[in-house]
């Protein structure tokens, strides 16, 4: 193997070693949630391969309007942000069935997606949080449904919770909108 080849061969390891994870790469239009907050906006890339079914009850949540509005009602600081629940107070969902789990072997990273649900692994339905820090101790126990692939500074400037009352936000911060495709 010639010089150039090698160091092309090693530059490809190193570039492939560095690489954004898939959903970060290019967004697919049909698989982008974009959240518009005060602050601006935060894009999702979703996870169809990891959570088909928890991801298509999102999309046609949004698609419907239902997060519009929705605050993030439990916030707790080095840890998550969550919200779509439509009462703010962690108890509510939407009228559609509740969703069996789709674990995954996934890592729940910082600007990872999953769906909040109660002692019930099959009881996912419209919240979801996403987390302000690595949380490994919640891997295969929380379905991921995507990964933010920008916008994780106006993540981090969503209103914290009391953490003596388990996040909850008084006069939290709201999904403006939310919306399935790109963020142009």
């Amino acid at each position: 193997m010639t010089f150039l080849a090698r160091l092309g061969f090693a530059f490809s390891l190193l570039t492939s070693a560095f690489a954004l994870p898939a959903s970060a790469q290019e967004a697919d239009p049909e698989n982008t949630l974009v959240i518009t907050t005060q602050n601006g906006e935060i894009t999702i890339g979703l996870r169809p391969d990891l959570a088909p079914n928890h991801v298509e009850q999102i999309k046609a949540l949004a698609a419907e309007g239902f997060y519009d509005g929705v605050v993030f009602h439990r916030v707790i600081d080095g840890f998550m942000a969550q919200t779509g629940d439509p009462t703010g107070t962690g108890m509510g969902g939407s009228e559609r069935p509740d969703l069996a789990a789709e674990f995954s072997n996934e890592t729940f990273d910082r600007g990872t997606v999953g769906m909040a649900r109660s002692q019930d692994p099959n009881s996912a339905n419209s919240q979801f949080f996403i987390m302000l820090a690595d949380g490994d101790f919640l891997d295969g126990q929380y379905t991921i449904v995507g990964d933010v692939i920008s916008g994780m500074d106006v993540v981090d400037q969503i209103k914290k919770g009391d953490s003596a009352s388990n996040g909850q936000v008084d006069q939290p911060d709201a999904m403006t909108s939310v919306r399935v495709g790109d963020a142009s």
